[in-house]
Order: C-alpha cells, then structure tokens, then sequence
C-alpha cells in the first residue's frame, strides 16, 4: 500500500486512461508511420493528463490477432519502449503504466524500467485460462524473479483476475473473491476486476465475500 500512495498519492478512488497505442510495424493492420504512432500516443496522453486524470496505462490494443508470450517477436518490445520513453519524456511525473498483449508480461516489465514507468498490467498472474490467443498459464513466480533480477521492485504488477474475453472453465469451481486472494498470497501489488469484454462493466457482487 506505501508503494501505491507513493505513485498515486492519498486518493482513495483512482481513474486510469488507456492509451491504445496505433497497430505497431509488423502487426497485420499497421499502416502509419512510427512517428504518427508514437505522436497519437503523446497527443492522447497529453488529453488525459490536461483533464487530470491519476495515470494511464500504454496497451499495444491493436496488434490483433496478438500473440503469447512465448510468441513475441523485439521489434514489439523495441517500438513500445521507444512509445513508453517519448511520453514518459513529455510527461515526467504522471504515472503510467504498461501491458503487452498477449500475456508478454516480462517484456512489458522491461519496457517499464527501460522507460522509467510505474507499473504494468498483467494478465494470467495466478491459475491458467483459455483466450482467444490460446491457453495463458499462471505466471507469478518467474515474473516476481525476472523484477529481482532487474532490481525492479518499484515498478508495481496489477493484476487482472478472471481476465476479460477469456474462458474460466478450468477455473470454475473457484470465485473471483478467491483468485483474487491468491493473487495477494502471491505479492500482486494490486487486483484489476473487468466485465466479460471491453466496455462491460464488472459485476460488483463478484468481488463481495
């Protein structure tokens, strides 16, 4: 909690603004340029932190269909940092976070400390789920080591549970409230609770118990 309050201050409600970050080089629907990309990132940036909102989050949102982990290819790693640097830059003391899509949390974890950011979304931290991008398989223990390894324990891990476009079936027999403790069991320094998809509000009785 110190280190939430050291990023966020004494707020008891924050408001996060997502920066989906334009298809990147590579990706199947890219078509700017770099710098077009990086500039519309600063630009909405700037939009949320003019109207003062706590943070935002950098989320490669368009890289469908976007691949595992294991699949991640550097130039993705390299343009993010590059993104996540030029508005860390522009903005130095707003607190931003990152998440790579798909379950890319260890690069997303080194983009943040290469940019010097806050935190970063993580998806698939406790117990296993199938997403459109095939099954996510927990992830905690190898990505608490990987932010030792780089000294990184500054950078705050939020973590979703009962991730959003995602099959829970194996999960089934267990609620959100109890993911949600594992995950603390298991030094998330924060839970993300999200609708079925995006745009859908989260069910409030799933957190209650």
């Amino acid at each position: 909690m110190q280190a939430f309050k050291k990023i966020f201050g004494q707020y008891n409600r924050i408001v996060l603004g997502m920066i989906h970050v334009r298809a990147l080089p590579g990706s199947p629907r890219h078509s700017l340029t770099f710098d077009e990309i990086s500039n519309k990132a600063c630009e909405e940036a700037k939009i949320y932190s003019k109207h003062g909102l706590s943070g935002i989050v950098l989320e490669n949102m368009h890289d469908v269909p976007y691949e595992k982990e294991i699949e991640q290819k550097p130039h993705t790693v390299a343009f993010m940092t590059a993104i996540a640097t030029k508005v860390r830059q522009q903005f130095p003391h707003l607190p931003i976070g990152i998440q790579i899509l798909s379950g890319a949390n260890q690069q997303a974890l080194a983009v943040a400390v290469a940019a010097n950011l806050n935190f970063i979304r993580c998806e698939g931290y406790v117990f296993g789920h199938i997403g459109d991008e095939g099954y996510i398989d927990s992830c905690a223990a190898s990505l608490l080591r990987y932010r030792k390894y780089l000294n990184a324990d500054n950078i705050l891990i939020f973590t979703d549970v009962k991730k959003k476009h995602s099959s829970h079936a194996i999960t089934d027999d267990i609620t959100t409230c109890d993911v949600s403790k594992a995950a603390e069991m298991f030094l998330s320094d924060g839970i993300i609770v999200t609708g079925q998809s995006t745009g859908i509000s989260p069910d409030e009785n799933l957190v209650q118990g």
